[in-house]
């Protein structure tokens, strides 16, 4: 039996988080027809990922949209996963190429131009929620070394709007007294909410938006899904696959 797709959302108390985290899904669909695709929330939103997994018959993946390691990825979704009868979680979204690429498009979208150093712009803030967890950290650093090189050099300074600093004002200001004066904001979020809208505010350039249903995000979310969905099965099915 194939198992069903669950993507866990966090969750967002602003209205437009839902609505951006089914359009990606829909996309996900799109590129899959045949697999079922269902939606679990952390907190904040419905479903709650726990009323899904107890609707949720047979083999599952639960595939984080989430962006890197920290406390929900390695704490709450084990926990989800193991009180269902065949469950297992995928690896986060990030960091991985397709993020990056999404990032790129998302900044060129918002008015961000290439090669810009020059006059005082081109430089770029990756901004994450933030996490006390150091694997996070390295996570998003691994990001924005990412974002550089697509970016053609650019520098690109990862940030925070809790949890573990700098904070997005604070690498604003560090790039420009660096020279940098128009600087962009990358929104490394999922799906609108205060952190990316607090995030945005911050930047003295372009202000990209949220990932949102971005057709890579959605590529992705199926290759973490792939990955997982290939560990549980036997060495003869994969052979014969």
């Amino acid at each position: 039996m194939q198992p069903i797709l669950v993507a866990v959302a966090h969750g967002s108390r602003d209205p437009r988080a839902l609505p951006a985290v089914q359009a990606l899904l829909e996309r996900v669909r799109e590129l899959r027809p045949r697999l079922e695709v269902r939606l679990g929330h952390i907190e904040l939103n419905r479903p709650l990922l726990t009323d899904t997994l107890r609707r949720t018959d047979g083999p599952a993946v639960l595939v984080p949209l989430l962006l890197g390691r920290g406390y929900h990825v390695k704490r709450d979704l084990p926990a989800a996963a193991a009180r269902h009868p065949d469950a297992r979680v995928a690896a986060p979204l990030g960091p991985h190429p397709l993020l990056v690429e999404a990032l790129r498009e998302r900044l060129l979208e918002a008015g961000w131009t290439p090669g810009a150093a020059s006059d005082g712009g081109g430089a770029v803030v990756l901004a994450a929620a933030g996490s006390r967890d150091p694997d996070a950290a390295a996570d998003t650093r691994r990001t924005a070394a990412l974002l550089s090189e697509r970016l053609g050099g650019a520098a690109v300074v990862p940030a925070y709007a809790s949890g573990a600093g700098p904070t997005v004002p604070e690498a604003v200001r560090a790039l420009a007294a660096r020279g940098h004066h128009r600087v962009a904001v990358a929104s490394y979020f999922t799906a609108p909410g205060r952190f990316a809208v607090q995030s945005a505010a911050a930047a003295t350039g372009p202000a990209a938006a949220p990932l949102g249903d971005h057709p890579a995000l959605a590529r992705l979310v199926l290759q973490r899904y792939d990955e997982a969905a290939a560990l549980r099965r036997t060495p003869l099915e994969l052979a014969t696959a």
